[in-house]
């Protein structure tokens, strides 16, 4: 089951919910630093995170899921850009969003695969996605004071398969959040330091794994290498086929 909208408002509206969103968005910053003139979706609770797109990208929607909710959430024009659908049945034609954003999207979907299939069809040739999820080996995917801390977390190395099954190229990784997720004061006022230290001393430890992906049309996955090598299995022809051998002359 999904986190509530109301509740992840709630999250972001907190001090502790602020600092998240400046980690998570000074690393994607580093992976897209500009959107412009291009298409760009959100799918899940990705409002903290589009406003910085929305100036120079062409269009960017916010497509948050029907069992979580969705909340408005407008353009400068005053005109609400938020779509409320079945992720798995996304209400846009193909291959229409150069940049696709997933955060608070991958970990409670039910069928993440199908889910991710269904992005691959409104992505552009070559369109780039990345992916925001908590990282299975930080405290933030073990506490659930946090929306992090609900659903199902992801290693680096589960985030790239899940992708490559997806037809998406991983390209670029990287880690994120290293304060601990507490509410405490001190901590939230000091969460821009621990980004600092944490990446030297314990890289491994960020409560967040963001990865980049690109939109392949063809592309090799341990499941379609596996189906590859049967095709190409010689076939047996009738006479040799097990029940068809000839019998020997008497």
């Amino acid at each position: 089951m999904r986190v509530d909208v109301l509740a992840l408002q709630r999250f972001y509206a907190s001090p502790l919910g602020e600092a998240v969103r400046r980690a998570a968005s000074r690393r994607l910053a580093t992976l897209w630093p500009q959107a412009d003139g291009l298409d760009v979706l959100g799918l899940g609770y990705p409002s903290p995170y589009l406003g910085r797109f929305q100036k120079g990208a062409r269009r960017t929607v916010a497509m948050m899921p029907a069992a979580q909710g969705a909340e408005p959430w407008a353009g400068d024009n005053g005109r609400v850009l938020t779509a409320l659908a079945d992720d798995r049945r996304l209400p846009f034609m193909d291959a229409v969003f150069d940049r696709v954003l997933l955060v608070h999207a991958l970990e409670e979907a039910e069928a993440p695969n199908v889910m991710l299939r269904d992005v691959w069809r409104v992505m552009a040739p070559e369109g780039r996605l990345v992916v925001i999820v908590a990282n299975r080996w930080s405290l933030w995917a073990q506490s659930g004071a946090t929306p992090f801390g609900h659903g199902r977390p992801y290693s680096r190395t589960q985030l790239a398969t899940l992708l490559s099954d997806s037809m998406f190229e991983p390209v670029v990784s990287a880690r994120a959040l290293y304060a601990p997720p507490l509410s405490w004061a001190p901590i939230v006022r000091t969460a821009d330091a621990f980004e600092s230290v944490g990446e030297l001393l314990w890289p491994a430890q960020g409560g967040l794994v963001l990865m980049e992906a690109v939109k392949r049309l063809y592309a090799n996955t341990a499941r379609s290498e596996g189906r590859v090598l049967l095709a190409k299995a010689p076939r047996r022809t009738p006479q040799g086929a097990p029940g068809n051998l000839p019998k020997r002359d008497r």
